[in-house]
């Protein structure tokens, strides 16, 4: 194995087992250097892979400063449940549902789900984990009418998409909006961050057959721990 690559992977083994910690300064290239025996340049590679991979972060005339590694959130380019996502990057979903009842759709969810005025919705809110960390605040709006028994389900352990498909009303695509802002004094409390830090907020409509809209949510991810994969294929058009 080329020694940059032995050298990240002894510099990450140190960040996961605490030797360097969340938010430390790591020692200087040349410090390193001479720890390890080798040039400055073999040392950069490492530090570089450990940056590019979010372990790390250069600072201007502070150093090279060790981060959370952020949660690459793919569902913006495929179809599948928080559970399943975040299990599948080898850490533990958990849903804490903080509320879940039948309401009168405001105007502004009647627009999202072309529902006439004084129709009702189920509102499911609900805070979603990575382990320990709440990652993602969402609130779910679904069309009431069609689903007499949604509230059946205890959405703490079952996945909305997984109960429309078992009506057979399966979300068959998402129209998905994005905007990062601040978050505000009740955001802050629950996703446990500072209020006035950045966060994406997700607007989703998500349609079943016919392109019929079912599903509105509003979901706020702490800009702390969460990254977005978006990819784009071009292939047809080559």
């Amino acid at each position: 194995m080329p020694l940059h690559l032995n050298i990240k992977a002894d510099i990450l083994s140190k960040i996961k087992s605490g030797v360097y910690k969340e938010n430390e300064i790591i020692p200087s290239e040349m410090d390193l250097a001479e720890e390890y025996k080798v040039s400055r340049p073999t040392i950069r590679q490492a530090i570089q892979g450990l940056v590019n991979e979010g372990y790390l972060e250069r600072k201007k005339r502070k150093g090279t400063i060790v981060i959370r590694k952020k949660i690459p959130q793919e569902f913006t380019n495929i179809l599948q449940s928080y559970n399943n996502e975040i299990k599948g990057k080898g850490l533990e979903p958990k849903t804490k549902v903080i509320s879940c009842k039948l309401e009168e759709a405001s105007n502004e969810v009647c627009d999202k789900l072309n529902l006439k005025e004084g129709e009702s919705v189920y509102k499911i809110v609900r805070l979603r984990y990575a382990g320990d960390d709440p990652v993602v605040f969402v609130i779910t709006y679904i069309k009431a009418d069609i689903l007499p028994e949604f509230l059946k389900h205890n959405f703490t352990k079952e996945s909305i998409y997984n109960v429309l498909s078992s009506y057979n009303f399966p979300i068959i695509s998402i129209t998905r909006y994005l905007e990062v802002m601040k978050a505000d004094e009740s955001t802050s409390v629950l996703l446990d961050i500072e209020m006035g830090d950045p966060i994406f907020r997700f607007i989703s409509i998500g349609h079943t057959y016919n392109r019929n809209p079912i599903e509105y949510s509003i979901a706020k991810y702490r800009g702390d721990l969460n990254s977005f994969v978006i990819e784009i294929d071009n292939s047809k058009n080559v």
